[in-house]
C-alpha cells in the first residue's frame, strides 16, 4: 500500500486542486524493448521492407501460437474483418448479427459488404452478445454471426458454434480485443471459424498498425490473400524471391491491405513476450480488484486467473486488453463524462469504450434502431470507463491511477 500524494483535505485537480501525476499517463503505451528497435532498423538495412520473408514468418508463428491451420496478415483489423466478411461471401440482401456495443469498425465492414447489420442487446455481466439473442434474432436472410470479444473477454463460442452448424451461418470473430484470450479449452483464433485480430499501438501485441486474420479452411485462406493485394495471383516477395519469371495475373478484385515486413518484425518478437504481458496485464487487474472495492462501480465478469505455476493452459482466459469499469451513477453526484475528464484532470487517461453504435449521429441515419432498443448495451454505454492497463505501466503508474479513482469517486459520491 503506498503512502497517498494528496491529502485527504485537498481539492481534486478538477476543482483546482494539484492533479496526482505531474505527467500525463497514457491509456495503453505500448512496451518496446531496444531489442526490438534493432530489429526493425535491421529491417529497414536489408533492402526489402515491404511483404516479405518476415511477414511470411510472423503468418506462421501466429497460427501456431492460436492453433489455427492458416492466419493471413493484414494491415489493420478493419481490413481484416473486412476481407473476411467478403470471403465468407457476404453481400447484398444478407444479414450479419452483432453487438451494438463495440468500436465503429465492426458495423462499418458490413455495411462496406453491403450487407445489414442486425443489432441484440448484450449481457450485462460479460458485456457480450449471448446465444439466446442471436438465436431470437435469426431470419431466412441471415448469413452470420459476428461476436466481439469485448475487452477481451471471449464470447461463448461453443454456443454460437451450435447456432451456426444447424443453420449453414458463418462465425466471424471479432477479435481485436482478444490476443491470447481463451475459451473452452482453445486459444483464440483456433476454434475453426474466421477470426481478425489487432495489432493497433495499445492492443496486446502491437506492429504498429497491423492485424491478422485465422482459419482452418485452405479456400477461405487463399480467397482473403488474393483479397489483401488486388486479386493478383502472386505478391511482390514472391516474383522476387522466385528464379524464373512470375507473371502476376488478376484473378479477381481486391484491396491493398497487406502488412509490411518493419511491422511483421516487430509482431514477432512482442508475440515472443505475449504470456510475459498477460501476466502482467493479470497481476495489475487483480491489484485494481482488490484496491477499488468499496467504490461505486461494477466490474466485467472474469474468468479465475490460473496459478503461475499451472502445468497446462486455462481452458478460459481474459484476454485483459481493457480494464472496464461501470459507474454506479445512482451513487454519484455527476454523470461518466464528468467523471472522465476530472481522472483526465490528474493526469490519468481513462477511455470510454463504447458508445453504442445506434447511438451515433451516423448509424440513427442509415439503421433502423433508437434509444431504448437496446436497454442493456445503453446503460453500459453512459457508465462505462476503461482504467490504463499495459505492461509498459509501472506500479507507481498504476498507484496513481488508483489514487486518482478513489479521489474523484469518493469526491462524487453522494453522502
Amino acid at each position: 500500500m503506498r503512502k497517498p500524494k494528496r491529502a485527504a483535505r485537498e481539492a481534486i485537480a478538477f476543482e483546482g486542486g494539484p492533479p496526482i501525476r505531474s505527467e500525463f499517463l497514457p491509456f495503453g503505451r505500448p512496451l518496446i524493448t531496444e531489442e526490438e528497435i534493432a530489429a526493425v532498423g535491421q529491417v529497414l538495412r536489408s533492402g526489402w521492407i515491404g511483404m516479405g520473408k518476415r511477414t511470411i514468418e510472423f503468418e506462421a508463428a501466429f497460427a501456431a501460437a492460436c492453433g489455427a491451420r492458416h492466419a493471413v496478415s493484414v494491415s489493420s483489423c478493419t481490413a481484416g474483418l473486412h476481407i473476411a466478411l467478403v470471403a465468407a461471401g457476404l453481400g447484398p440482401g444478407h444479414e450479419v448479427i452483432t453487438t451494438p456495443l463495440t468500436f465503429v469498425a465492426t458495423v462499418n465492414t458490413i455495411l462496406e459488404t453491403a450487407a445489414t447489420p442486425v443489432l441484440v442487446d448484450i449481457d450485462p455481466h460479460t458485456l457480450n452478445i449471448e446465444a439466446a439473442a442471436v438465436a431470437a434474432a435469426i431470419t431466412p436472410r441471415t448469413r452470420a454471426i459476428l461476436p466481439v470479444h469485448f475487452g477481451g473477454l471471449a464470447c461463448d463460442l461453443p454456443a454460437f458454434g451450435e447456432l451456426a452448424r444447424g443453420r449453414g451461418l458463418a462465425i466471424i470473430e471479432d477479435a481485436a480485443h482478444a490476443v491470447g484470450a481463451r475459451c473452452a479449452g482453445k486459444t483464440i483464433g483456433g476454434h475453426g471459424n474466421l477470426v481478425a485480430f489487432s495489432f493497433y499501438p495499445n492492443k496486446n501485441i502491437t506492429s504498429i498498425e497491423g492485424g491478422m486474420v485465422t482459419t482452418d479452411d485452405d479456400a477461405l485462406a487463399e480467397e482473403m490473400r488474393l483479397l489483401r493485394m488486388h486479386g493478383l495471383s502472386s505478391d511482390a516477395w514472391r516474383r522476387f524471391s522466385a528464379k524464373e519469371v512470375v507473371v502476376s495475373e488478376a484473378i479477381r478484385s481486391g484491396y491493398k491491405y497487406n502488412l509490411t515486413d518493419v511491422q511483421s518484425v516487430l509482431g514477432l518478437m512482442q508475440l515472443a513476450r505475449l504470456e510475459e504481458f498477460l501476466r502482467t496485464r493479470e497481476r495489475y487487474a487483480a491489484i485494481y480488484d482488490r484496491e477499488l472495492d468499496g467504490l461505486p462501480i461494477d466490474r466485467q465478469t472474469r474468468p479465475a486467473v490460473a496459478a503461475a505455476h499451472a502445468e497446462s493452459p486455462p481452458a478460459d482466459r481474459h484476454g485483459l486488453h481493457l480494464y472496464v469499469i461501470l459507474l454506479r451513477l445512482n451513487e454519484l453526484t455527476v454523470d461518466r463524462n464528468t467523471i472522465l475528464k476530472a481522472l483526465r484532470a490528474e493526469n490519468v487517461g481513462a477511455g470510454l469504450h463504447y458508445l453504442a453504435i445506434h447511438e451515433h449521429h451516423y448509424f440513427q441515419s442509415i439503421l433502423p434502431y433508437r434509444r431504448g432498443d437496446f436497454p442493456v448495451a445503453e446503460s453500459v454505454s453512459e457508465r462505462t470507463l476503461t482504467l490504463p492497463l499495459s505492461p509498459s505501466m509501472s506500479e507507481d503508474d498504476l498507484w496513481d491511477v488508483i489514487e486518482a479513482v478513489r479521489s474523484v469517486l469518493t469526491h462524487f459520491r453522494k453522502s
